[in-house]
């Protein structure tokens, strides 16, 4: 298991992002969060099975059709979360 913080930076903000990863992690057993930032970017925490948050990763990277990932950064962090939530702004 691992938990890790990403800040997913390009055009990812109004492109449905947020939705989209809610809907994957959930797929793919992932808990945690996401929101947007109000850089412009989007940043979430993920925890789960080290394979499940390494598919999320590799999605975060492409993003839903409209989005254009210019770059995603990884953090460790620590937590646990129960579901994965789509925080408001």
């Amino acid at each position: 298991m691992k938990t890790l913080h990403l800040r997913i930076e390009g055009r990812v903000q109004g492109v449905w992002f947020r939705e989209s990863m809610r809907s994957e992690a959930e797929r793919l057993g992932v808990t945690g969060w996401v929101r947007n930032a109000p850089d412009g970017s989007v940043e979430s925490m993920v925890h789960g099975p080290d394979a499940a948050v390494d598919a999320l990763i590799a999605w975060a990277h492409v993003g839903p059709p409209k989005a254009r990932v210019a770059s995603v950064v990884l953090t460790d962090a620590e937590g646990q979360f129960s579901t994965f939530d789509k925080l408001i702004d």
